[in-house]
């Protein structure tokens, strides 16, 4: 299974809707992994302000977390350049984001 997928597997529903609803998606996405570890408290304040009050958001956004802090780096370091890859390519505008 895709890094990616796996990462995700579970959270997409609910933290589509999380990530929908913020404002450049990638940037608070790439806000989550850009550390060694998946940035928790991030999440939780991202999920508080979207999406007060959905639980399930939460739960899988942690663990997502939990699946991106057993990766190797170097499968971590993939993710975080697969994002700025699809957040790079002209199909939707962004703003800048202190990665790219």
């Amino acid at each position: 299974m895709d890094p990616l997928e796996l990462l995700f597997d579970g959270v997409r529903s609910p933290a589509g809707k999380l990530l929908v609803a913020a404002r450049d998606p990638h940037a608070e996405l790439l806000a989550m992994i850009w550390g060694p570890q998946f940035d928790r408290e991030h999440a939780r304040q991202l999920a508080r302000r979207q999406l007060p009050l959905q639980n399930d958001v939460l739960l899988a956004l942690m663990a997502a977390a939990d699946r991106f802090d057993q990766l190797p780096a170097t499968r971590q370091h993939w993710l975080r350049r697969m994002v700025l890859r699809h957040r790079g390519n002209g199909t939707i505008g962004h703003a800048p984001h202190p990665a790219d």
